[in-house]
């Protein structure tokens, strides 16, 4: 007599479970994760400095322990440019995209620019890290080298093209383009500090107010004495 088949061979045959079932929910947290130890780390160094701020307190805030931290980022200098990369990088790249796609004029350019700083950069928690490269540079030159070559120069670059807009159009005239980009973000580098320090604005004076008046000083700074000047061939040098 034939043997009774085994109780699994009257199972359905098991489906497959493909090899990246789950994998993206799990991605998805750990990135969530990662987010959350940077947003903590942004708000203690805000608050305590670079040199200040302890990883235990870094783990705590986000409701974490020290080795969950730990699974994610091995030093304060890593938290710090995952910083730099989740906010600084991402409204360094929407400005981006706005340089790429403007078509009107190199002021208008200009004006979405700073104000575009303002609202993503200068009225957030990501202000503090102006006044905490300035303050703690010396002391940690890697934290400052990855600043420089993250935000600065892109950011330069930013203004740059900008300015060489206007410039080829013969919306701007010819100015020394190094020198005018220190003197747009010097005023915008002290409104970031001021928000953690002393208060550079009088009282009445609202940050709005503040980069109005920068951006009245330098566009009629920048703007042609004559209103009418030949716009630069492709590849010529119009302050030639």
């Amino acid at each position: 007599m034939k043997s009774a088949d085994p109780p699994s061979a009257l199972l359905p045959e098991a489906l497959p479970v493909p090899a990246s079932a789950g994998a993206a929910p799990r991605r998805r947290r750990k990135e969530a994760r990662a987010s959350e130890f940077a947003a903590a780390a942004l708000a203690l160094f805000a608050e305590k400095g670079f040199s200040g701020t302890r990883l235990d307190d870094v783990a705590a805030r986000a409701g974490a322990s020290k080795g969950t931290l730990y699974l994610y980022f091995d030093s304060k200098e890593a938290l710090f440019q995952a910083v730099i990369e989740d906010g600084m990088g991402a409204a360094l790249a929407t400005a981006e995209a706005r340089l790429a796609e403007h078509h009107g004029s190199a002021a208008d350019l200009l004006r979405q620019l700073v104000f575009g700083w303002w609202e993503n950069i200068g009225q957030t928690p990501l202000a503090a890290i102006s006044k905490l490269v300035i303050a703690e540079s010396r002391n940690f030159p890697e934290v400052a080298r990855f600043y420089q070559q993250n935000v600065i120069e892109r950011g330069r670059r930013l203004l740059r093209s900008a300015l060489q807009r206007g410039i080829a159009s013969g919306e701007f005239r010819c100015v020394d383009l190094e020198g005018a980009i220190d003197l747009i973000v010097a005023p915008l580098l002290m409104l970031a500090v001021s928000r953690f320090s002393f208060s550079l604005c009088a009282p009445q004076t609202s940050p709005e107010s503040y980069l109005e008046m920068h951006l009245d000083l330098l566009l009629n700074g920048l703007r042609r004495a004559d209103d009418v000047s030949p716009v630069a061939a492709p590849g010529d040098d119009p302050c030639r």
